[in-house]
């Protein structure tokens, strides 16, 4: 059983996850149930007909074959923080009675960033008595002292709140080798890495962009949030002029006040929604360089990786990228592209120099043997099965052990 706070037919980080991961589960003959709310991403209302986005309360078979049981959410503003919690609390506890539902399962999997469910996995794991693992899609605690979310007392409460679940999960599965270091320095012994993937065979390898154009084009594709610091490349933009193009596509909690810095800075700077499909390949088509970007005053920042970046250098474009750690030790290690400090200036330098000698951009094949080696969804998801099949059978592991 899969919690999670958005799954198929919404296009979210947790969802393209899971849904990959899910595919390969099916084909290897498991069974699936995923317990996640009417899907209402990324705008807090239902904007797909009902009958994909499901009904509270009621199950439907997905695309793989799996169980999608269905619970309630609360209709609320996209861009609401604070709402967007209440919604995820609110979708958190009415998973409860629905994920009691159903056939018992051999193991529970709750994955973050929604806190309320860790929770919930917690409680349904003791009420129907299966084994609990823990998915860390991103360094909590740490993101949320450093994001300062919350403060004093309440802060404090949080990270133990999250440290308990943690502590009294069977398993927590990282998505960076570096949180999981975290982790197991804390005192947390039973932590493996799954990192964040692709199905490298549904994402086309690109052709260099042409040797000659009149306009240098970089491109952002994903969240426009805090984390991202995108006013860096707007601003950056800004000291390049019309001879160069800035595309940003996404939404997120900072869009309204990146499109009024970009017209204040009268920036050459596009703004796009979400696109799925043919319409994102379209975009990396046209880009010179697409940025991967994380701001680097947030030390929790260190163990996390933005996951475009596997979808960049699948694709073949060149990354800029605006990370550190091992996201920084990622794109050097596959030759993916260039590493620039997080500041406009540096990365307008960076621009005028691709510009000025293009050969830079053409990236090859290494970045795309990268993730074929380390970030395919089809290898991921044998290691996760393997190690959901050691927490249910752990006398598995200790004969493997035995006889190695």
């Amino acid at each position: 059983m899969v919690l999670s706070h958005s799954y198929w037919p919404e296009h979210s980080p947790p969802q393209r996850r899971w849904f990959a991961l899910t595919r390969e589960f099916r084909r290897a003959g498991w069974e699936v149930d995923v317990v996640a709310p009417v899907a209402h991403y990324p705008n807090g209302r239902r904007n797909l007909p009902r009958r994909e986005a499901g009904f509270a309360f009621t199950h439907q078979r997905g695309p793989h074959g799996e169980t999608i049981r269905r619970v309630p959410y609360l209709r609320h503003l996209g861009t609401s923080s604070l709402a967007r919690f209440i919604d995820q609390l609110f979708s958190a506890v009415m998973s409860v009675p629905v994920g009691l539902g159903g056939k018992k399962p051999n193991a529970i999997v709750a994955t973050a960033p929604s806190l309320p469910t860790l929770a919930t996995g917690y409680v349904l794991s003791k009420l129907r008595r299966v084994p609990f693992i823990v998915e860390m899609r991103d360094a909590w605690p740490d993101l949320a002292r450093d994001a300062r979310m919350v403060q004093g007392g309440v802060k404090s409460l949080v990270e133990r709140a999250v440290e308990f679940v943690q502590q009294r999960a069977d398993l927590v599965v990282t998505v960076t080798e570096g949180f999981a270091d975290t982790l197991r320095d804390r005192g947390f012994p039973n932590v493996v890495t799954i990192s964040n993937g692709l199905d490298l065979n549904a994402i086309p390898f690109l052709e260099p962009p042409a040797m000659e154009r009149d306009v240098f084009r970089a491109l952002y594709l994903g969240n426009h949030g805090k984390s991202q610091r995108l006013d860096i490349l707007i601003r950056a933009s800004a000291l390049l002029g019309d001879a160069f193009q800035l595309t940003l596509v996404g939404h997120g909690t900072t869009r309204p006040q990146l499109v009024k810095l970009a017209r204040e800075l009268n920036a050459p700077v596009t703004f796009f929604p979400s696109l799925q499909g043919p319409e994102v390949v379209e975009k990396y088509r046209e880009a010179d360089t697409c940025i991967v970007s994380l701001r680097d005053d947030w030390k929790s920042f260190e163990t996390t990786i933005p996951s475009k970046t596997y979808e960049v250098l699948a694709i073949g474009r060149h990354v800029t990228a605006i990370v550190r750690g091992e996201a920084e030790r990622i794109i050097v290690e596959a030759d993916g592209g260039d590493v620039v400090p997080a500041n406009p200036e540096s990365v307008a330098q960076l621009w005028r120099d691709l510009a000025a000698d293009r050969t830079r951009l053409v990236s090859g094949s290494n970045g795309r043997e990268w993730v074929r080696a380390n970030a395919d969804y089809v290898q991921l998801a044998v290691k996760y099965m393997e190690t959901i099949t050691q927490v249910v059978h752990p006398e598995i592991a200790i004969e493997r052990e035995r006889t190695s």
